[in-house]
């Protein structure tokens, strides 16, 4: 893609972020073909938003899928408030992901021997529950290719982040039984990480980004990957999540 048209699609994305509005897949010389293409996109998105990267979702990548993804900083929204957290509804619904973020206060500069595992984990310094804000700026309708979903973020349009937890407990937990509460409804899910391991991601994520010359940043927060899909929740009305024996989330989101 030539630069023209990979601006030209970051406009479009960028103002369907900004306005909530959803639109028709990119078309034309604006979709991207390729990785690079993808990822100039949702590069250009974030220079056009005018808003500090507050964190990273990842993924293991996989079938030569690369699964990363900023997180704007308003948009990163603390539990501790009795505030609903605002969000974009589809069908008068919230849609989340339970995960675990990871905190690095002091960030991990750019340096030139690479990063120990060890280092990564010692870096983090809070861990706490919390809940992808899940949404698209395309149509439901057809379903976006992987390529389209990648430069537009990973229907991504936040994160609630939740209480403080046991960091050590937090590094172990490939399984959470999870359990979920809103209103009459209640269920149990038995939750597992994506890659096996939370960290796994995490590692990935920083060597992909010191490849690019970028650093995790002070106070950016990571998250990598939900441990039950996509939930559906109602607004103005309190959720909680058990997340094992981690701690609860209680939630309580309203319409933007």
């Amino acid at each position: 893609m030539n630069p023209s048209d990979i601006r030209a699609a970051a406009i479009t994305l960028a103002a369907r972020r900004l306005s909530g509005a959803q639109g028709p897949l990119l078309a034309d010389a604006q979709a991207p073909q390729t990785l690079d293409d993808a990822l100039a996109i949702q590069q250009a998105v974030s220079g056009l938003l005018n808003d500090a990267i507050g964190g990273w979702k990842c993924g293991l990548p996989a079938d030569d899928k690369t699964v990363v993804a900023p997180i704007y900083a308003t948009s990163i929204h603390g539990g501790h408030t009795a505030a609903p957290c605002p969000v974009w509804l589809r069908d008068g619904a919230v849609r989340v992901e339970p995960e675990l973020a990871f905190v690095f206060d002091g960030g991990l500069p750019l340096r030139a021997e690479p990063y120990s595992e060890a280092e990564i984990r010692a870096a983090i310094t809070r861990v706490h529950l919390a809940l992808e804000l899940i949404d698209s700026r395309y149509l439901p309708a057809p379903k976006s290719p992987f390529l389209q979903s990648l430069a537009d973020g990973l229907v991504n349009q936040g994160l609630l982040l939740g209480p403080q937890v046991d960091r050590d407990a937090a590094f172990a937990a490939k399984r959470l039984e999870l359990v979920l509460n809103q209103g009459e409804h209640e269920e149990s899910l038995a939750g597992v990480h994506p890659a096996g391991d939370p960290l796994a991601p995490l590692y990935w994520l920083q060597g992909f980004l010191a490849a690019r010359g970028e650093a995790i940043l002070p106070g950016q927060v990571v998250i990598t990957g939900s441990y039950a899909g996509v939930l559906t929740l109602a607004p103005d009305s309190e959720a909680t999540l058990r997340y094992g024996e981690l701690g609860q989330l209680s939630a309580c989101f309203s319409g933007r």
